[in-house]
């Protein structure tokens, strides 16, 4: 039976303190949160170790990396996307699939890449851990990456690295267990509450709904009678906060949408339209003959056209795309 068990993580006592702490917090409060849950992880890795600069980014596609979330010198950086090349950390990542540390070489990696912090500095060390969910062949799927770095040389040691990389897995686990959430509901028949494909009308309906807090906020401090007064310094500070987090999770967000099937979908005739809906179901030829009242020459040339104009080579895959666009 011991033998099943996980290996303890070898960090001091202190550590493991603010770990276990850090841990039912996170369970507890950040489902959901994105912007806070990251804003906490960086406030636990510093009760452990410096951290200078912290940021969080996400793969999407085959070279293209966006940042949700940043911070340098305890302020706040602006959300972005860049793309990543052959020599940087991210292609590290993708290659040995393992922690980076400065240590390796020297930070060359590191500067190979897009640099993070102030450019006028050069961080001495630094921890990467890569984020991992299960994926389809069984191994794990890189999605995400989470770093640390200081402008001190030989900050981070082994326990600091350890608890880094734990907190890493705990926030992985998080981001996934939303994601399967949601999948296990799209499985549902479809209807008004079951959460579907990210789309433009989903993010003007955030978007309205975040301003209007914002709205709010700027409210409350015009009623104030002293724009100097530090209750209204504290309403701006809150203003500026909220201003953060729209700015965070709208560029998760765009991970998501999508407007690609619609405009597919909407290139192609009724008659086409009425093929490719039924490949959703993995209809055969024959079978889509039958259900449409069409001959098989017909259901042939459909089929072509429908692949040439989504530019794919499978149904399958012209499948995957109704999908989205009837989850829409």
């Amino acid at each position: 039976m011991d033998a099943d068990k996980p290996a303890p993580l070898r960090v001091d006592a202190e550590t493991a303190i603010i770990l276990r702490e850090a841990y039912h917090k996170i369970e507890a409060l950040y489902r959901g949160d994105h912007y806070s849950l990251y804003n906490y992880v960086r406030a636990v890795v510093g009760k452990i170790a410096r951290v200078d600069t912290f940021y969080v980014g996400f793969l999407q596609g085959t070279s293209r990396v966006r940042y949700p979330y940043g911070y340098d010198s305890g302020k706040y950086e602006e959300p972005d996307t860049h793309n990543f090349g052959p020599s940087g950390q991210t292609a590290w990542l993708l290659k040995h699939r393992q922690t980076y540390r400065f240590a390796y070489d020297n930070g060359a990696v590191l500067q190979a890449g897009h640099m993070f912090g102030d450019s006028k500095r050069v961080s001495a060390d630094v921890v990467t851990v890569p984020l991992f969910r299960p994926g389809p062949s069984g191994d794990g799927q890189l999605f995400g990456m989470i770093s640390m770095h200081s402008y001190e040389p030989n900050t981070y040691d082994d326990n600091v690295v350890r608890a880094f990389e734990w907190l890493a897995g705990v926030v992985a686990r998080v981001l996934t267990r939303e994601v399967e959430d949601r999948d296990a509901l799209r499985r549902l028949p479809a209807g008004d509450d079951t959460p579907n494909q990210l789309t433009s009308d989903h993010v003007m309906e955030y978007l309205a709904h975040r301003i209007g807090t914002l709205r709010e906020i700027a409210g409350e401090a015009m009623a104030e009678p002293e724009a100097a007064n530090p209750v209204v310094q504290g309403y701006l500070n809150r203003l500026v906060q909220a201003a953060e987090q729209i700015q965070s999770e709208l560029i998760e967000m765009m991970l998501e949408t999508d407007l690609g099937p619609e405009q597919r979908y909407a290139s192609l005739t009724k008659a086409q339209q009425g093929v490719a809906v039924l490949l959703v179901d993995g209809l055969d030829n024959d079978q889509l003959a039958a259900e449409l009242g069409i001959s098989l020459n017909t259901v042939k040339t459909h089929l072509s056209a429908i692949l040439k104009k989504y530019q794919m080579t499978t149904r399958a895959q012209v499948a995957d795309d109704i999908r989205k666009y009837l989850a829409r």
